[in-house]
């Protein structure tokens, strides 16, 4: 046998299972990142009860008319389905248009993202003071609870409001997590680092401060001059334009993403 007859063989053996498993594992772990933290989520394990239940009726127990009336129920299912997950399926399909040739499977989490920059610029713009960190492998459970719990869907609408002067939240941190904005109004702690500008004011070392001691991103608006930093690993960049931003952050997730999807394609293998 020629050396493509022995690839060919152990391709169609086993390297196109391998293939068909992972592109199968990506795909339902893109669509559990997708409507993570949603109410698709009591949707999806609603209807994988009712597949569930149709197996054992119509296989196990073989009740006929039950089994029949569940049968009949799945093609209605496709159209109750479309419905309940239509927020989720838009953004998917927004996502696939944005860009067709590659990132299919961005997760959900990406799209905080674009709720974050219109926030910063005019907050930027406003010259409204904000501190915004974003968790990462490190939790910040012990910062959260220093703060107001909100546990909502990030948006420009919540972040403005929460950082509004007038409200009793402006002064503290938030806190997101994944998508979710989980806490506003936290107390983080200020770096002693001697070598830090005497310039820089509470927000600045507090991001520094959180940075150190964690593996999470902190955003700073100055309400100063309205300049916008970044802190991570106990570093603060200064005077960051929206675009390198956004891009930074787009960046961070996708590979975030892929990391956890190879941990868990390895574990599972």
């Amino acid at each position: 046998m020629d050396i493509f007859g022995i690839v060919h063989s152990i391709w169609n053996n086993y390297l196109i299972h391998i293939v068909d498993i992972l592109i199968v594992t990506y795909i339902f772990y893109s669509i559990m990142l997708l409507i993570k933290g949603t109410r698709a989520v009591h949707a999806l394990f609603g209807i994988i009860i009712l597949v569930i239940l149709t197996i054992f009726i119509r296989q196990v127990v073989r009740l006929k008319t039950l089994g029949w009336l569940l049968e009949s129920f799945w093609p209605v299912a496709v159209v109750i389905i479309a419905v309940v997950f239509q927020p989720e399926l838009r953004a998917a399909l927004a996502q696939l248009g944005a860009h067709p040739l590659g990132r299919i499977f961005i997760t959900v989490e990406l799209s905080f993202i674009n709720d974050i920059i219109p926030a910063l610029r005019e907050l930027s713009e406003k010259r409204i003071g904000a501190l915004i960190v974003l968790e990462q492998e490190v939790g910040l459970r012990n910062f959260v609870q220093t703060g107001t719990v909100i546990n909502g869907e990030t948006s420009k609408e919540l972040l403005l409001n929460i950082f509004h002067p007038r409200t009793v939240l402006h002064d503290g941190a938030v806190i997101i997590q994944g998508s979710r904005l989980v806490a506003a109004g936290c107390i983080l702690p200020l770096s002693n680092n001697p070598g830090i500008s005497k310039v820089l004011g509470m927000r600045h070392r507090a991001s520094i401060g959180i940075t150190e001691i964690s593996d999470a991103i902190a955003i700073i608006v100055s309400e100063e001059t309205g300049e916008i930093s970044i802190a991570r690993e106990g570093r603060l960049e200064q005077n960051i334009g929206l675009e390198d931003l956004k891009k930074r952050l787009v960046e961070l997730y996708r590979s975030k993403a892929e990391k956890g999807l190879l941990r868990k394609t390895i574990t599972n293998g």
